[in-house]
């Protein structure tokens, strides 16, 4: 039995990779065999992207925090450590946004790593 080259299923889903494939540049925007492995090729880094992002943020946290804390005469081992000692429970993330935007009340929050060190 002869391969239906040119029926709706096999329309259907070449059309759908070239639309995945939209804004790629040459043969790969255009040309199914090429654009069906740079989708799939681009589909696998999406999909660690995604999961290297979340390490990539909290790398940022940990970083404004140190800057935060280095005037206060502490590393950011050292601050972690005293809010463990200290019984505080805040997230690096929420950390860090308090460093930004209320200086004062991360201030507090130091104080009370440092008297616990």
């Amino acid at each position: 039995m002869s391969r239906a080259i040119d029926g709706p299923k096999r329309k259907n889903r070449r059309i759908k990779i070239l639309k995945l494939a939209k804004g790629f540049t040459g043969r790969r925007g255009t040309n199914f065999k090429a654009a069906k492995d740079a989708v799939t090729k681009a589909l696998v880094h999406a999909y660690v992207g995604r999961r290297d992002k979340k390490g990539d943020m909290r790398s940022l946290w940990i970083t404004r925090i140190n800057a935060a804390v280095r005037p206060e005469g502490l590393s950011y081992s050292r601050f972690i450590d005293g809010l463990t000692k200290a019984g505080v429970l805040i997230n690096r993330k929420a950390l860090s946004n308090m460093a930004i935007e209320d200086p004062a009340a991360f201030k507090s929050v130091v104080d009370s790593a440092k008297s616990a060190l």
